[in-house]
């Protein structure tokens, strides 16, 4: 679908008959920027903040490593048989500015930021950066929508206490979320989870939080659909909050992150689990973690970007 004009019509992707994907402008899907548009329906913008890490640093380079990774996306999806960019006009908001010395000043500039994107009601998928953003983007969100369900794609628990005595850091944005009353357990998920641990209390402490878990070993035994419907039933109708770090990938298919976990999901059943969340109230949406110095041949780049598409695509349509 080329760029239109007229009044009312979507703009969408850079045609690609007059400009070759490897070309122009790096936005998401070669999508337009807030600014060439008249308003937006969903917003892409980045968050390269990646001072919350505890092992690997690199994910502040994620935004636009994932939107390099995302030129070969193209207007229709035929896993879901979808025009995501002509259903909702969605524009690239660009990155914000984060200072990366100090976690408090970040979280809070980037609650200030996500206020502003979503005062007229748009939705936002935020490219990280690393987790540690999710925390002030559910404030925001509870603001709008109250006690949210969040489906939480994760090789890691990610509700830890406090890492050397630091609050906000990528380990525990969901502990502070639950402390802050910003999550509804009672439909909220993890999963992927797998790894070592430091004990079993890390997995005890989050099910005292409330959240259910859908480990690795459930990928091995039971029938996808079957995951894809305990979501859904998790979930049922509440405001859905959709974080993913891209770790919840196997590292031969998302090598390029901070803190890789072997025996992860694989690609296809990752973005198949995406598109099982069709007519889910989505209300917002990130993808984290993506760290470009450990990536090969951009495969976490293209594998971050057909996530965020298929994110895109499930979205109920404004238009």
């Amino acid at each position: 679908m080329s760029p239109v004009d007229a009044v009312g019509a979507t703009v969408g992707p850079v045609d690609v008959t007059t400009a070759p994907r490897y070309g122009g402008d790096t936005t998401f899907a070669r999508l337009p920027r807030l600014q060439d548009v008249p308003d937006a329906d969903v917003l892409v913008w980045g968050v390269p903040f990646d001072s919350g890490v505890s092992y690997r640093p690199g994910a502040r380079f994620g935004p636009n490593h994932i939107r390099q990774g995302s030129r070969l996306l193209r207007p229709y999806n035929p896993g879901n048989g979808a025009y995501p960019f002509d259903r909702n006009q969605v524009a690239d908001a660009g990155d914000l500015g984060v200072n990366p010395y100090d976690i408090w000043d970040a979280v809070d500039t980037i609650q200030s930021a996500a206020t502003d994107l979503t005062a007229t009601g748009r939705t936002l998928l935020t490219l990280g950066g690393d987790h540690t953003i999710a925390l002030p983007l559910l404030r925001v969100q509870h603001s709008m929508h109250g006690p949210l369900a969040v489906v939480h794609f994760d090789a890691h628990l990610d509700t830890w206490e406090a890492p050397c005595g630091v609050p906000y850091t990528h380990g525990n944005p969901f502990r502070r979320a639950f402390e802050d009353g910003l999550v509804d357990t009672a439909h909220s998920i993890h999963i992927g989870l797998r790894g070592p641990l430091y004990a079993q209390l890390d997995l005890d402490e989050s099910e005292r939080m409330g959240f259910a878990a859908v480990h690795f070993r459930d990928f091995a035994r039971l029938p996808l659909d079957g995951l894809i419907t305990r979501i859904r039933d998790r979930v049922g109708d509440r405001p859905v909050y959709v974080s993913i770090d891209i770790d919840v990938l196997d590292p031969a298919y998302a090598p390029g992150t901070g803190t890789p976990e072997a025996g992860g999901l694989s690609s296809r059943e990752l973005l198949e689990m995406i598109r099982g969340m069709a007519d889910l109230a989505i209300v917002g949406m990130d993808v984290v973690e993506v760290s470009p110095p450990y990536d090969h041949a951009e495969l976490t780049a293209i594998a971050a970007a057909h996530v965020g598409y298929e994110l895109l695509s499930v979205l109920p349509a404004r238009r």
